[in-house]
């Protein structure tokens, strides 16, 4: 099959897309509690990277025992590990397995004040792909993608019942990109952003959540190639959610969220500079609407099992496949079940296990699939 530039170099440019999270781009979990729960953790949080997810969270994190807060300093460290086989017009993507380390501190710097940082890969992994056509001359794609946020933040508890937080979003994106059109090196571009969040106690039994994250202004990814400069912004979502938790007994909590991811926003259409006749690339990406809900249940002072269930309809429809073939950013359904162990007076461990079910989207002569394994493993230690 001959290769064609044009064509070749607007299919490479959607690779960077291909970010292998859950919801569309976005990883739904940083932690393994937040990933038990199926992501629905706006309204009770579990531990310190809610400064990444709710920084109002930071004041209402239990402590050395079960229904007390933290007396200092709350610290969760661990990493997950995402599997996410997918193909491209039948055509199987190797690396099918990607790193990602996280952790986060909580300080009670006061009975109203509680300060943190956290940090974690939000998006990104890649795809490499020997073949997008099944032809020849071969058309292989193979590109890294990853954005890793830092973010310090604050909560205060304006009262009994209200607490309010806020958190600056430092993002880190990096991205380099090789197919048969061409080759972009190696990029790292900084941005920022800010998270808003609050909690508010209605009554011992409910209990809600609201959080809005800006969108993350990432600098301009910029390339020097043989044919001359290559530029193009690619930036993070903003987003908002709600959440209720309600808790019918002392041992057992049941959370709902809804989100809202404004993808249409950065990823409809991405002006380009120094690629010959592509003034910009057409992702076409949808907003999309998240729905999760999580159960936690107290076995007893030592175990506490969790599980969840995550949907969001894919940000890439049918009409957009042929522009999109680079993007597997299409699971839908989730699934997850994870515990926490108590190891110790002050040393907790937590493990889960998110399935992510096999979608296809499909123009009828292209297609774009994927399904995803995802583990994660964090140690708590409170004191």
């Amino acid at each position: 099959m001959q290769f064609r530039p044009l064509s070749a170099a607007l299919v490479a440019a959607l690779v960077p897309a291909a970010a292998l999270a859950t919801n569309g781009d976005q990883m739904i979990a940083l932690s393994a509690p937040t990933a038990a729960m199926g992501g629905a953790t706006v309204a009770a949080p579990r531990d310190a990277l809610t400064v990444l997810l709710n920084p109002a969270g930071l004041a209402h994190l239990v402590g050395a025992e079960e229904g007390k807060g933290i007396e200092e300093v709350r610290m969760d460290f661990g990493f997950g590990l995402l599997n996410p086989p997918r193909k491209v017009n039948g055509n199987e993507s190797d690396s099918n397995w990607y790193l990602m380390p996280t952790g986060a501190v909580t300080f009670k710097a006061t009975d109203r004040l509680y300060l943190g940082m956290g940090m974690g890969g939000v998006s990104g992994m890649g795809v490499n792909v020997p073949d997008i056509v099944s032809g020849s001359p071969a058309q292989p794609m193979v590109t890294t993608k990853q954005v890793f946020r830092l973010s310090p933040g604050a909560a205060l508890k304006v009262n009994e019942n209200l607490t309010l937080g806020a958190s600056l979003n430092i993002g880190y994106q990096s991205l380099a990109l090789y197919n048969a059109g061409f080759s972009l090196p190696q990029n790292q571009q900084f941005g920022f952003g800010a998270t808003l969040g609050a909690v508010y106690k209605v009554n011992d039994k409910v209990q809600l959540g609201a959080v809005y994250t800006s969108k993350t202004d990432i600098n301009d990814m910029e390339y020097n190639t043989t044919s001359g400069p290559v530029s193009f912004d690619m930036d993070m979502p903003a987003s908002y959610s709600l959440g209720v938790a309600f808790k019918p007994s002392d041992t057992l909590l049941v959370e709902f969220d809804i989100k809202r991811i404004q993808f249409a926003d950065v990823m409809d259409r991405i002006a380009v500079t120094g690629l010959t006749g592509i003034p910009s690339f057409n992702f076409g990406w949808d907003d999309q609407t998240v729905y999760a809900i999580g159960v936690r249940k107290i076995m007893n002072d030592k175990m506490t099992l969790l599980a969840g269930f995550n949907y969001g309809k894919s940000p890439i429809g049918s009409e957009d496949v042929a522009t999109n073939l680079g993007s597997t950013a299409i699971v839908e359904k989730h699934a997850s079940i994870g515990l926490t162990r108590k190891l110790g007076k002050r040393v907790r461990g937590n493990f889960a296990y998110t399935h992510a079910f096999h979608n296809k989207v499909s123009n009828g002569v292209q297609s774009i699939e994927m399904d995803q394994n995802q583990y994660n493993l964090n140690v708590t230690y409170v004191f």
